[in-house]
């Protein structure tokens, strides 16, 4: 198992982008492409982007970044885009994910990661405390979660 960090292998750009895209089909294709592009080379730690292989294969991907299109500006930095093939759960490899991107926010100086979700019951079994809802522009609502680092 490899975890690629897109700012460690700049390398991995094309590939990255194409795998977000992919993913996340309803997102305009320009806005992954943009952030990822400008994620590299960028002058402060976040955003980060990663990518999961196994065996050369893609098969999973995260993000840290400032803000998740949600209404709470003051908490950051936010896990997101957290996502493992289906073939591939139940190994508890968005795990691996998680705690990469746990290690980067305490290097970067935080004390707490963030992530905003419709999934409950998940993510307390990593250790995660639900604190509240959060607004998204498009109208909906999502659960709030923060881990202390």
């Amino acid at each position: 198992m490899n975890i690629i960090s897109l700012r460690e292998q700049p390398e991995y750009l094309e590939k990255t982008i194409a795998y977000f895209q992919a993913k996340w089909p309803s997102v305009l294709p320009e806005i992954y492409d943009n952030c990822l592009r400008n994620a590299v080379g960028a002058r402060n730690d976040l955003p980060q982007w990663y990518l999961l292989e196994e065996d050369g294969k893609t098969i999973g991907c995260a993000g840290l970044i400032t803000n998740d299109f949600i209404s709470r500006g003051d908490l950051y930095p936010w896990l997101c885009a957290l996502f493992v093939e289906e073939e591939y759960r139940g190994r508890r490899l968005s795990e691996l994910l998680i705690e990469r991107a746990k290690a980067d926010t305490k290097s970067f100086g935080f004390s707490h990661l963030y992530l905003s979700t419709s999934h409950v019951g998940l993510y307390e079994k990593m250790g995660f405390t639900y604190i509240g809802n959060g607004y998204h522009p498009w109208e909906e609502t999502s659960h709030i979660y923060e881990i202390q680092l």
